[in-house]
This record gives C-alpha cells, structure tokens and sequence, in this order.
C-alpha cells in the first residue's frame, strides 16, 4: 500500500479525502468512509463511536457518525452522498481500532453512492498531503515535507535516457 508521509501522519495514495480529514475509498458504485490518520491523532484516545444505521440516506457533507474520545466529540461528515450498505460493527466493542488502524481496520461505514461523480470533488491523496502540511505548519508551526513513494517520482527509463548526455547512452545506434 503506498503512503505519503507528512511529518509524522500517513495518507494512503488509494483514497480520496476532504478538507475536515475524511477518507473515500472507492470500489465500484461504493466508497468505504473513515478519517485520517492527522484526524485520529488530533483526537487522542478514541472511546465511542456513534454510527448509523444501514438503510440511512446521506447528502454530501452530512453528519454520519459521531466519534468520543478522551478530548471531545467529533462528527464525521459523508464525504459523497449515499445510503448505508454497512456499518462496522466492531467499532461499538473496540472503538480504538480508529486510532490503531485509521486506514484497515478503523473503517466506519461502507456507502452504495448516489451520485458516483461527487468523487470528483474530493482531493486526491497528494493535494490532501499539500493541505496537511499547510495545516501543520500553521496549526502545530511545525516545518513538515511531503515523503512521495519512489515509483511516484521515480522517471522513466525513457525519461532517464534522455537525460544522459548522447554519449552516455547505454547502447549504440546502428
């Protein structure tokens, strides 16, 4: 699974996010929720987790969980519109699966979208990252750096070839 690290926070490059620190993954005409690894952290020690019931309906931007930790209470907005297909269920016993798993095992509900093409209004994981690390700046005044997977900037071999100068090349033209 490849992550951006910013600072101390992990973004998985599979979702798309919000602004208020939600996840989407999408699969098909469905999008698994939860919230980030930065939202977990800010939150501390999570103790209860309010979830929905299957069969309820969400707008985009709907309140659709509530989560208790040592700190506050803390909604979780639907980053897409959708009905509940699944809740997880395992949170009611171990809420604190948010905070060791955000990504995998803290999920917190799966939606059947309604309108497939609000996707596009959520951040792919880089812009999500480039907010992140505005916010820690800002918030924390922290100084943090994107850490991109290798294969993300990694250059072609086209690219690296045509980057030598012509007699490094590798190989001779005949």
């Amino acid at each position: 699974m490849d992550e951006i690290t910013v600072g101390k926070y992990t973004v998985r490059t599979d979702r798309y996010y919000t602004k208020d620190h939600e996840w989407a993954l999408i699969k098909g005409n469905k999008a698994w929720i939860g919230i980030t690894d930065y939202a977990q952290k800010e939150l501390g020690d999570i103790v209860y987790v309010d979830l929905p019931s299957v069969g309820q309906s969400f707008e985009s931007a709907d309140t659709i969980a509530n989560i208790e930790s040592v700190k506050n209470v803390a909604p979780v907005y639907a980053p897409l519109s959708g009905t509940v297909v699944e809740v997880n269920e395992q949170l009611l016993d171990e809420p604190h699966l948010i905070n060791e798993s955000p990504y995998d095992d803290g999920w917190i509900v799966v939606l059947e979208l309604s309108d497939p093409m609000e996707v596009e209004d959520l951040m792919p994981a880089q812009d999500y990252a480039e907010l992140l690390v505005e916010i820690v700046k800002e918030e924390k005044g922290e100084d943090v750096s994107l850490e991109i997977p290798e294969e993300e900037i990694t250059p072609t071999m086209e690219e690296s070839l045509e980057a030598l100068p012509e007699e490094e090349h590798p190989y001779e033209e005949r």
